[in-house]
């Protein structure tokens, strides 16, 4: 299936130089915190909450309109603490998702309107589907469909899940064009 071409007002994005495309009404709490590797689509109303730890994002990721990212926080005996939210290369964030992994592994496809739970690991190669909200401290294992509400396994994904996800997110990123001004 090819891809159609997804149009956006160059003066609402900043392109960086490694190639990230930043929407303007995206929220970058900790901006210094905040990583993007290069080629990745933060699109509008996106919060990412980088003032309360490190959050490092790989390469050719695209975090769906009004996504929030947060770093995981675990309770401890004197209170609590933050701690760093890696995702890897090649990731789809839905729109409307919330995400508060530990971490997410590489060429993990999570769709609109999730909840991914306090200190929930997504190996790489995995794909959470609509509407699913994982518990708390779920483990999503390699090459694992997830879904419903509590999200269970409901099936294992084909070995072609990295290739497929590679090829869908250099796809996106490459048919996500500025409107041209006449």
């Amino acid at each position: 299936m090819e891809q159609q071409d997804v149009s956006y007002d160059s003066a609402e994005y900043i392109e960086t130089a490694s190639g990230n495309k930043v929407s303007r009404t995206c929220i970058l709490c900790g901006s210094k915190n905040i990583v993007l590797n290069g080629k990745t689509i933060v699109q509008s109303e996106c919060i990412v909450r980088g003032d309360l730890a490190n959050i490092n994002v790989g390469r050719q990721c695209i975090i769906g309109k009004r996504a929030v990212i947060t770093p995981p926080f675990k309770k401890l005996s004197h209170g609590g603490a933050f701690y760093p939210l890696q995702i890897g290369d090649n990731v789809i964030i839905g729109e409307d998702t919330i995400v508060n992994a530990s971490s997410v592994g590489s060429y993990v496809h999570i769709g609109r309107n999730c909840v991914i739970s306090r200190s929930c690991i997504l190996k790489d190669c995995c794909r959470i589907e609509d509407n699913t909200v994982l518990p708390p401290e779920t483990v999503a294992p390699p090459f694992s469909l997830f879904s419903g509400s509590p999200g269970v396994m409901v099936k294992e994904l084909p070995e072609s899940t990295q290739d497929t996800m590679i090829e869908a997110t250099r796809a996106y990123y490459q048919h996500f064009k500025p409107i041209k001004k006449s």
